[in-house]
């Protein structure tokens, strides 16, 4: 899912920051599937495994490694999806940093201003604890 944000300006920023919008809403809704998805599969691999548990001692030594192969398998998926997860994370990320840097390179005495103002804020909250 791979998508091209087009981060040109037209001189005030607005479609850089559209992008990031835009960009942080398809990176939020892709992180739902995902997230979903794995955890339907962790599930699904855990019930497998209960029920591998259950009924080990009456199954053969042939039984039991088919079931191991299974359950290997299985494992296999859920951390081939999890590294899928993990690298969409850093795509998303590397996108946004991208955004951000065109962003500042834009407007970099709004950008400077924005830094200051988040700086003063954040010294006058750790002042008081």
């Amino acid at each position: 899912m791979e998508t091209n944000y087009s981060t040109k300006t037209s001189g005030n920023g607005s479609d850089t920051v559209g992008a990031a919008k835009e960009m942080f809403n398809e990176a939020k809704a892709a992180t739902k599937r995902s997230a979903a998805s794995l955890r339907s599969e962790l599930s699904s691999l855990k019930n497998d495994l209960d029920s591998l548990v259950d009924r080990a001692s009456g199954l053969s030594d042939d039984e039991l490694r088919q079931a191991h192969t299974q359950l290997m398998s299985k494992f296999s998926s859920v951390r081939f999806a999890a590294k899928g997860m993990a690298s969409e994370a850093g795509r998303q990320f590397n996108r946004g940093m991208e955004t951000t840097t065109e962003y500042v390179k834009d407007k970099p005495m709004q950008s400077v201003a924005v830094a200051i103002g988040t700086g003063l804020l954040l010294g006058l909250l750790f002042k008081r604890h």
